[in-house]
């Protein structure tokens, strides 16, 4: 009987399933397409910001681009290889101030990252172990690297003023000085470079070898110290190896920072940079601006361009290997 009334019972009777909504994860069209409409914008501004200008930028330095073209890029001439011959000239004017420049800048950039290294270092070991007031320092610390850079390397400018600036105040209250010295023409132009530059960056090395340090583990040190190690055999055989990571992107983007620097001599300096100043940045730009001769200086920037890539290659693949060896 049991079995005639299952039979008997109608299919349309049964409980109709219900049509959910097909979630993200069943929509393979949208799942293809999803990550590629998330990085269109930023893609979209690198093109804008980056791609885009330094593709015109190497077009120019192939073109004869003066102040009788500016109005009317396309018809300009086309200069070859001209402008890189006239860069690369060291028998003639533009070319020999070209290579003073960046033997100024190369040695600007060596010393500077030197030092911002061997200050974030220090200032990373000495605030690594708790004590009553370091974030307070630590916050002290991080000042220059929030502060905009404007805002900072004018008011390097106002106190290495020689008549009313506080360096030449304070060096002649000291008695290290007659209070008249040049900070920013003549040869003391690159001491003044290096001192700013390395006030600016050297809080960003402390903060990176900071973070760095979190990572490593304090039972390291206690061994260490249990094993009678003091602390500067600590920071040679447990610090400098365990940061050696961080040391290496870190060393590598202070180079890259310091060596493309504009801001710093443009602000400190204004246009009429002394030559023991002149750093490569600003040379092109009055290259290029003061002559108005665009290609050339186009030229040069693609020059430096090569400089960079090739001594970022050069350095990745030396510790690269060095690391394998490790």
């Amino acid at each position: 009987m049991s079995v005639a009334t299952q039979e008997a019972t109608p299919a349309a009777a049964k409980p109709a399933k219900k049509k959910t909504k097909r979630s993200p994860e069943h929509r393979p069209g949208l799942n293809r397409w999803l990550p590629y409409l998330l990085l269109a914008p930023a893609v979209l501004a690198e093109l804008l910001i980056h791609i885009i200008p330094m593709v015109v930028g190497i077009w120019m330095s192939f073109i004869k681009l003066t102040k009788f073209f500016i109005a009317n890029w396309s018809a300009a001439p086309s200069a070859g290889l001209n402008n890189y011959k006239v860069a690369l000239d060291f028998n003639n004017a533009v070319g020999e101030g070209l290579l003073k420049s960046f033997g100024v800048t190369v040695a600007f950039s060596l010393i500077t990252v030197a030092l911002s290294w061997v200050l974030g270092m220090a200032a990373a070991v000495a605030l690594q172990p708790p004590f009553r007031g370091r974030g307070i320092i630590r916050t002290f610390f991080l000042v220059p690297y929030a502060l905009p850079a404007y805002a900072g390397i004018l008011t390097w400018n106002f106190m290495l003023q020689r008549d009313t600036g506080a360096v030449n105040h304070v060096l002649n209250q000291l008695h290290l000085s007659d209070g008249r010295t040049f900070w920013l023409i003549g040869s003391n132009a690159l001491v003044s470079l290096i001192t700013v530059a390395t006030w600016k960056l050297w809080t960003f090395a402390f903060l990176t070898l900071m973070a760095g340090l979190q990572s490593i583990p304090g039972d390291l040190y206690e061994a260490a110290s249990v094993d009678g190690a003091g602390n500067l055999r600590q920071w040679r055989n447990i610090t400098l190896p365990s940061l050696r990571p961080v040391n290496l992107v870190l060393v590598l983007v202070l180079f890259l920072w310091t060596f493309s620097d504009f801001n710093t001599p443009y602000v400190l300096f204004g246009t009429a940079q002394p030559p023991a100043g002149d750093l490569i940045t600003f040379h092109i730009y009055n290259a290029s601006f003061l002559t108005w001769n665009f290609g050339t200086g186009a030229a040069m920037s693609v020059l430096l361009l090569i400089f960079l890539m090739i001594v970022t290659g050069a350095y990745l693949l030396v510790t690269g290997r060095r690391s394998r060896r490790a």
